[in-house]
């Protein structure tokens, strides 16, 4: 039920104005309040979605209570209402975003015509927000898949993270949770733990693995908050009735452009999940050998997890050659360095599944009994896992990139995700992301811009759509947002285009 509050310092007035909107729209619900002041309070208590204000009263006057109301509630519609046509009072109001003013004494049908055409735009933007708050876990997801696989187009990071209930800092850091096999069903557990700590973005499940973009929190530590939460997330081990949990924690980034070196770190912090403590800090995984220094160690890394994701084996194949050698030549024990080899190979493993390359999880078949084996039976591994990524894309229809282009031209008014684009090709949306990046230099978010924009251009050309309608009718679900990418893709908003068109049609 939509909400009205009159404000007038003349009950008379209030009154007549009341009997006149009740008959005319009875599921209105109406709220009086005699001047300013109260008229702030009231709206603070119910929140009306309409206010028809008065200017000239006693005390605090019209324009003061409009602008205090909205510096706490901007989402309400005002309605002035003066006995004088001063532009001066139109010009302020109109800068407070007033949306239609009223002259004393006003006919019963203009009255009905204003407060009637304010109602039904709120209903449509109410109705509007009802089915984006539908798509927002899967703009959650993608925001997450986007920042730590790929590449997001600065206006479409900044307007899907404002249409996130979680509000971004600039020291944010990534969790990866490794989840027991068919862990599946714990997916909306653990989300919902998220979603209470109110600090982060869980992404979509790959395999065994959750990342969670998590925002560090002003009032707490970042060791202390990633714990808490860690430990909050592998209290649901007693659901799953297995201990095959591990969470793996990045450093704080400055910014959501670094968010991917701390997932990189993450997911190196999972490298030995068989530790008694069921999560571990990347800044404190060991390193191997006395002689590297840290920094460097880690470095090379990350540098490997981007290697395996390139498909960049005979890189991949030096650095473990190379880590072995080391190892080597400082004396390591040979059983360490085997078990350190594993867990790289692991998180390899973990890579590939997150591209949709299906490979088995990497073991030696026996302990090596010196440095030579190691290298062999590690060359052999990473030989069968050099097949498994080459197999998979040589298995990859050649028409799949041209299934996805001519899905998203055909359903480009709908809310199209990875996922979804995953389910209509069989294929994992981090490899659908990737592989759509790399065969058309486009990410797939702004192709669907594209197709979204060129329709939107097409439609302009009829004098009969409103903008309103073509914001629907293409994709978006909100006016403001539509005009914000329109502009930026096209450098005129959307009523300059459309008279340029228009003007040339004529």
């Amino acid at each position: 039920m939509l909400k009205l509050l009159i404000v007038d310092d003349e009950q008379i007035e209030r009154d007549g104005l009341q009997v006149i909107l009740q008959k005319a729209f009875p599921q209105l619900e109406i709220y009086q309040a005699r001047n300013g002041k109260i008229a702030v309070q009231v709206a603070a208590e119910v929140k009306p979605d309409l206010v028809m204000m008065d200017i000239q009263m006693p005390g605090m006057n019209g324009l003061e209570a409009i602008q205090q109301i909205t510096s706490t509630n901007p989402f309400i519609k005002f309605v002035m209402i003066t006995a004088f046509d001063m532009f001066n009072y139109a010009r302020q109001a109109i800068k407070l975003g007033v949306k239609d003013y009223l002259l004393k004494p006003s006919r019963i049908s203009e009255i009905e015509e204003t407060v009637g055409k304010i109602l039904m735009e709120i209903t449509e933007e109410q109705r509007s927000l009802k089915v984006l708050e539908s798509t927002l876990p899967l703009v959650e997801t993608d925001v997450v898949t986007q920042l730590l696989f790929d590449h997001v187009h600065d206006v479409h990071l900044d307007m899907l993270v404002d249409m996130l209930d979680i509000s971004s800092t600039h020291e944010p850091f990534v969790m990866s949770i490794l989840l027991p096999q068919s862990g599946e069903n714990l997916y909306s557990l653990i989300k919902e733990k998220v979603r209470k700590s109110a600090s982060g973005w869980v992404g979509a499940l790959y395999g065994r693995q959750l990342p969670i973009i998590v925002f560090r929190k002003p009032d707490c530590s970042f060791r202390s908050q990633a714990i808490s939460l860690a430990k909050d997330i592998l209290s649901l081990k007693k659901v799953s009735s297995n201990d095959e949990w591990f969470v793996g924690i990045g450093n704080v980034c400055d910014s959501l452009d670094q968010v991917r070196q701390s997932y990189q770190e993450s997911l190196i912090a999972t490298m030995d999940s068989s530790l008694p403590v069921k999560y571990r800090f990347y800044h404190d995984v060991p390193v191997l050998g006395g002689t590297e220094n840290k920094l460097q160690s880690k470095q090379r890394e990350k540098q490997f997890l981007d290697e395996i994701r390139l498909g960049k084996w005979d890189e991949v194949l030096k650095k473990i050659m190379d880590l072995i050698q080391r190892c080597e030549n400082e004396g390591t024990d040979l059983l360490q360095t085997q078990q350190r080899v594993l867990e790289l190979l692991w998180v390899a493993a973990r890579v590939m599944s997150e591209m949709g390359v299906e490979t088995e999880t990497p073991f030696f078949s026996y302990q090596s009994q010196d440095y030579r084996q190691l290298r062999s039976e590690s060359d052999h591994l990473l030989k069968q896992m050099r097949t498994s990524y080459g197999e998979h894309y040589e298995q990859l229809e050649a028409d799949t990139i041209h299934q996805i282009k001519q899905y998203i031209v055909k359903h480009s008014h709908e809310d199209i995700s990875l996922e979804t684009l995953g389910r209509k090709v069989g294929l994992s949306p981090i490899y659908i992301s990737k592989m759509f990046k790399e065969k058309l230099g486009i990410n797939y978010i702004d192709f669907l811009t594209e197709c979204r924009i060129e329709k939107a251009k097409k439609l302009m050309a009829d004098p009969e759509k409103s903008l309103k309608e073509i914001t629907f009718e293409v994709g978006y679900h909100e006016p403001n947002y539509f005009s914000k990418v329109f502009k930026k893709m096209v450098a005129l908003s959307p009523t300059e285009y459309r008279r340029t068109v228009l003007g040339k049609k004529g």
